[in-house]
């Protein structure tokens, strides 16, 4: 059979490219070294709960292009992220807001709040760390209680070894709202996450259980191939390994009907291994049935072979990757995705960089890349 594009992944990257093509009379054939389609996206039923088996996904966009888009496919529930913080059994709101002030210091207006911050910031105009920034932004107690401990579980290392930068500004809100995001839409796909991505792929020929790597000859069945996994591997990491973070997960069934009242529950002290829980079925507000599953986060040290998830973007790694995007772009390899991008990249801004890329590659631009500064019409 013959295509007029290989698409190289099946998760959200690769099937919205697949969607957007096809909708233009493309013909593509998609590949996934997975047995199934969906990528990180994939959930599974277990005690009839739809488990995000990667993590928890909350659609959310300010994007009026992207929402329309996705509802294309399915309606969203009105599903809020609202976590919140367990530090040695003190729990507070998240994000940090006058509930989590009244919390901690029994703050009861803005004022107080942002007095007390004041009064324990430690205070430097030139922070060195991101021990320092914190301190520098929001003082001792809350770095101690709700961003040491769990940072340092996140990337494996001190606050001290870390680059100001991973948290360039930390949301304080003085006021009593619990919504994580400040985006105007968030919810759950109504259909759940795996029909989302099968309606997407429907026009498309899907094969899975190829892995690209070892089967590039598929690559002569279409005009041009669209790659969404990491670069380095693509080119036999020719230039050094890029460095991520893994995640391990361990999932528990409980014969209770709910165990944290809440779909989140971070865990801030470095002395717990995991870094959150989450309960499944808070996030299509199942608090029904007789069961409930949990899964645990654990972030470890990613070696190859394991799911890459969060990419270590620190100048070293970063110049790295250049050399393997700049190959790239020379061979005319279209880059779509946070791997091929070497980005970390909520689900909403996957979909606007996918639809950037497409509109690229249909205008024949042998250039094509998602991180270019091109804005798709709006």
């Amino acid at each position: 059979m013959k295509f007029d594009y290989l698409i190289v992944g099946a998760g959200l990257s690769g099937a919205v490219c697949a969607n957007l093509l096809t909708s233009r009379g493309s013909k593509c054939c998609v590949i996934d070294r997975r047995l199934s389609v969906g990528g990180n996206l994939r959930c599974e039923k277990i005690h009839g709960i739809d488990v995000h088996l990667y993590g928890a996904h909350i659609f959310r966009t300010s994007n009026p292009q992207v929402w329309e888009y996705v509802n294309r496919f399915t309606s969203f529930n009105k599903f809020v992220n609202s976590p919140v913080a367990n530090y040695r059994g003190e729990m507070y709101n998240l994000p940090f807001n006058m509930n989590t002030f009244n919390q901690l210091w029994g703050a009861t207006t803005p004022e107080e709040a942002k007095r007390f911050i004041e009064e324990t910031r430690v205070k430097n105009e030139h922070p060195q760390n991101l021990e320092e920034h914190v301190l520098n932004l929001v003082g001792r107690e809350i770095y101690e209680k709700l961003i040491k401990g769990y940072t340092e579980k996140q990337w494996g290392k001190s606050c001290k070894e870390l680059p100001p930068d991973i948290m360039r500004r930390i949301p304080l809100r003085f006021t009593y709202d619990n919504n994580y995001f400040n985006d105007r839409w968030q919810g759950i796909p109504e259909i759940g996450y795996n029909a989302l991505i099968e309606k997407l792929l429907e026009n498309s020929y899907v094969l899975t259980g190829i892995d690209y790597t070892k089967n590039r000859s598929i690559s002569k069945s279409a005009k041009r191939v669209i790659y969404t996994g990491p670069l380095d591997e693509y080119y036999g990491y020719e230039f050094g390994e890029l460095e991520y973070r893994g995640l391990e997960f361990e999932l528990e069934s409980h014969d209770c009907e709910n165990v944290q009242g809440v779909a989140v529950v971070n865990y801030t002290d470095k002395d717990v291994p995991y870094t959150r829980t989450i309960e499944h079925k808070h996030f299509v507000f199942d608090t029904t049935s007789p069961k409930s599953v949990i899964s645990k986060e654990y972030p470890v040290k990613w070696k190859r072979g394991m799911e890459p998830f969060y990419p270590v973007n620190d100048r070293v790694n970063n110049e790295k990757y250049q050399k393997y995007r700049d190959k790239a772009d020379k061979e005319g390899l279209i880059c779509c995705g946070r791997m091929a991008e070497y980005k970390y990249t909520d689900m909403s801004e996957t979909i606007e960089n996918a639809m950037k890329c497409v509109d690229r590659i249909t205008r024949n631009d042998s250039s094509a890349s998602c991180s270019s500064s091109y804005a798709y019409p709006r």
